[in-house]
């Protein structure tokens, strides 16, 4: 099986806590995901060909088939994989739902980003 990559940001305590929260749920079953935590090693978003700002500022998921999303899409992938979390990711692609379920997402990364550069987090 092919792994899914997620690349985050622990600095910020609500990405942090979101991720800890995505991988109890995710422990024990089938799918095979690499957390990679580009506080802890920023040179690993050489891999996905993006700034590093960027995804401090939104999560990115490089699925197993090698396709990358980036905020609220990487919601609907880790969503996809994750028991009990299916309908969740459904509900998400839905047209109206995903267009706005984007502008919130971006929205709020836009706000918790500026928060987290203002407490010096990195």
């Amino acid at each position: 099986m092919a792994t899914t990559r997620v690349y985050y940001n622990s600095a910020c305590p609500v990405c942090a806590a979101g991720i800890a929260d995505q991988k109890q749920r995710l422990e024990g079953c089938a799918a095979e995901v690499e957390w990679i935590d580009v506080h802890a090693d920023n040179a690993r978003v050489g891999e996905i060909g993006v700034e590093l700002e960027f995804v401090r500022e939104r999560l990115h998921v490089v699925d197993a088939s090698g396709a990358k999303r980036i905020g609220s899409e990487a919601f609907e992938a880790l969503w996809g994989l994750t028991p009990g979390q299916g309908r969740l990711a459904r509900i998400s692609r839905l047209p109206v739902l995903r267009t706005l379920f984007r502008w919130a997402y971006n929205g709020f990364a836009a706000v918790l980003y500026r928060w987290n550069r203002l407490n010096r987090r990195w």
